[in-house]
């Protein structure tokens, strides 16, 4: 059966930040994960974390400016000081709540810069954060997302994102692979997943259309689950979904694989 972590960026929306833990564990999960932790106070954080009882399995790299649109800085040529520093500050938080998964957003090429130097620059910067965060012990991964909800995205289908891993050549980088994105950009997901299972660290899901709840659109999840189930996936799978409702009320295609 599959471990689910709720996504308390998506989920539970109806609370402020800090008091989606609580309901995240009074609504049966074991594990969260989240976008962004940075805006909030260390100690305050890890507190909530604790008194939660929940595992934190997975949050993402300082994503430069969110609120203006940056989806990610690591392949931007002249940021690459502030991508290490933020490289470093995603680590402190991840030892203080006991996170051992970060994830790099790969960005949107600036104007100006060819696809070839930002996809060089990306390598490097994820050569220098694979490498500094298996000293900290925690796995990197990379995650593609779908260019039609974010134009532009350097790294848009699994076999682009393979491509870079094996280009950067650590063993400490991984694939975060979501079934939403890739429902959207290549579709085929049975077969992708145990193809790259070796190289699939996380897993995320929403369906399609609309970015919903599983049973909401198109995709097959129960179908999904017990493949999931037959090729051995042991991680955990990420629900980064928008309810359609209610975050509570949009938990019936859970109850059968709790």
């Amino acid at each position: 059966m599959p471990r689910f972590a709720a996504n308390l960026s998506y989920l539970f929306t109806e609370r402020p930040f800090l008091e989606r833990f609580a309901a995240a564990r009074a609504a049966g999960f074991a594990a969260v994960e989240f976008h962004f932790p940075y805006e909030f106070d260390r100690a305050a954080l890890a507190e909530v974390v604790l008194t939660s009882g929940l595992e934190v399995v997975l949050f993402n790299l300082p994503p430069g400016d969110w609120a203006a649109g940056e989806r990610g800085i690591a392949c931007h040529p002249r940021r690459i000081a502030e991508f290490q520093d933020g490289v470093g500050q995603a680590i402190d938080y991840a030892r203080l709540l006991g996170c051992g998964r970060l994830n790099c957003l790969a960005g949107i090429a600036p104007g100006g810069i060819t696809h070839d130097k930002a996809r060089e620059t990306l390598i490097e910067n994820l050569r220098f954060a694979a490498a500094v965060t298996a000293r900290a012990g925690i796995e990197l991964v990379l995650e593609p997302l779908n260019t039609r909800d974010t134009p532009g995205f350097l790294v848009a289908t699994t076999r682009t994102a393979l491509a870079l891993i094996k280009a950067v050549g650590s063993e400490n980088l991984r694939l975060q692979y979501d079934i939403y994105h890739a429902q959207v950009m290549e579709g085929d997901l049975a077969r992708t997943l145990q193809e790259h299972l070796p190289q699939i660290s996380h897993i995320q899901l929403a369906d399609n259309p609309g970015r919903h709840e599983p049973g909401s659109g198109e995709i097959n999840f129960p179908f999904l689950f017990q493949h999931l189930d037959r090729i051995g996936y042991a991680g955990w799978v990420g629900c980064e979904y928008k309810p359609g409702g209610r975050t509570e009320d949009s938990f019936g295609w859970l109850e059968s694989w709790r």
